[in-house]
């Protein structure tokens, strides 16, 4: 997703996807792969841009890229959880419940 002041980008590091709102890293949400699965734990976005939805472009954009890339989706985090449950339509084929194994790797 990108228009002339939001864009989604990768984080440098791998690990998460960032969104930006002109030129600021506005929030992110934290991922780590484990196998053919795209584990989200952790997403967050600053508090001045709260209410601007944005969280939900950057879950939205997450999701799709993790599509593109043939990785399914295990929702750790509450809100990427409550965000696919919602458009279950959408992403529900690529979604896996959270294993016990994968919790683990949180701790």
């Amino acid at each position: 997703m990108s228009d002339d002041n939001v864009q989604v980008r990768r984080g440098e590091k791998g690990d998460r996807f960032e969104i930006v709102k002109d030129g600021e890293v506005a929030g992110f949400t934290q991922y780590f792969d484990e196998g053919n699965q795209r584990v989200f734990f952790h997403t967050e976005v600053g508090e001045q841009y709260g209410g601007q939805g944005l969280a939900g472009i950057l879950v939205k954009d997450a999701l799709d890229t993790t599509r593109g890339e043939d990785l399914r989706v295990v929702p750790v985090c509450p809100y990427v959880a409550s965000y696919v449950k919602k458009h279950d339509d959408e992403y529900g084929d690529i979604v896996d419940r959270p294993t016990p194994q994968i919790l683990q790797k949180l701790r």
